[in-house]
């Protein structure tokens, strides 16, 4: 008997240890590797998207940034992949990529077939449709025989087949590999409307020669949540992702920016003091130092920063907070507390 529990307590230990040591695999490749690497978009104007200097810039571009501050305090140790559709999820399963952060719907079956797991949602958006300013048609139920373009392999495609289905919509459907062959074929005339997230559809309105020429449908056929993710199995890297997120979120709900952080140092809010690693001891969980916090507000902002700096009304893209507004001010973001 005596034997059997010792040799059941060393097998739960081996377990427990391989279990740690697999889960520190990702953070420890990273760190050997001295870069983040991060699966985006092709190009898509305030997500992900190459600048004039050839820079990648974007929400998801700044979250793959964000982790780099925390591991390296330094947000231009990262990577980026651009993926289609049709790659992104190979590429991460396979470890092409540390994170997929490519405007991906948060769905069941991909949370629970895919095996990769979801961070937190950077963007709640919806589905919507873009036409021709001068287009007669005034809503997505107005589309039966008109030429509607979308990219294959999204959720923007299924949605739309269900939706034209579901209220007896028949429209032509023509798909395309990618994003940016979509609106071209848009923009010379092949479509009459475009599908996709009203935030996708927003950002290539602005890239269109005369943005102004068109309109987006005021019908909304879907939610969609946009979220990084990362590979199943490995607990430590999802918690990093996880924390990341959150503490981009509860510094804007704190109001620590890059402007003042430094000041908030000295904040006598034990909740500011936790959130840039002046008390407490939560880097060690992560395999982090203890200012990991301090790094990302440092280095990249706050969430409301970020968001206005890439998305919102005074970019080009012009996109209002609506649910993506923190919950004390009628939006539905929300940071778990860092305690």
């Amino acid at each position: 008997m005596h034997h059997a529990v010792t040799s059941l307590v060393l097998a739960t230990a081996m377990l427990f240890s391989a279990t740690l040591a697999a889960s520190a695999q990702t953070l420890e490749r990273v760190r050997d590797r001295g870069f983040v690497q991060c699966g985006v978009t092709e190009g898509t104007p305030g997500f992900s998207a190459r600048n004039a200097e050839n820079i990648w810039t974007g929400l998801d571009v700044d979250f793959c940034r964000a982790v780099a501050s925390a591991i390296f305090n330094d947000p231009t140790s990262v990577r980026f992949t651009p993926l289609t559709a049709q790659e992104r999820f190979d590429a991460l399963v396979a470890g092409e990529i540390d994170i997929l952060a490519r405007t991906t719907t948060w769905t069941m079956s991909r949370d629970t077939a895919l095996g990769i797991d979801f961070v937190g949602v950077l963007y709640y958006d919806g589905q919507g449709f873009m036409v021709r300013e001068d287009s007669e048609v005034a809503s997505a139920y107005g589309l039966t025989d008109s030429r509607v373009c979308m990219e294959e392999g999204t959720t923007s495609q299924l949605n739309a087949v269900d939706f034209f289905a579901a209220n007896d919509i028949e429209p032509e459907i023509q798909t395309f590999v990618n994003q940016d062959a979509v609106f071209a074929a848009y923009e010379d005339g092949r479509c009459d409307a475009v599908t996709s997230d009203l935030s996708a559809l927003a950002a290539e309105r602005s890239n269109l020669q005369n943005p102004e020429d068109h309109r987006i449908l005021p019908d909304v056929i879907s939610k969609e949540p946009l979220a990084p993710a990362v590979r199943q199995g490995d607990a430590q890297w999802f918690n990093i992702n996880r924390w990341v997120y959150h503490t981009m979120i509860e510094a804007e709900e704190l109001g620590v920016t890059r402007d003042n952080v430094d000041q908030m140092l000295g904040s006598d809010n034990p909740a500011v003091r936790r959130l840039l690693g002046v008390e407490g001891d939560f880097g060690e969980p992560l395999g982090l130092t203890n200012d990991w916090g301090y790094r990302i507000i440092r280095h990249i902002g706050n969430y409301g920063e970020v968001f206005a700096r890439h998305i919102g009304p005074a970019t080009s893209i012009g996109l209002e907070r609506g649910l993506n507004a923190l919950w004390t001010d009628g939006g539905i973001q929300y940071a778990m507390p860092i305690r």
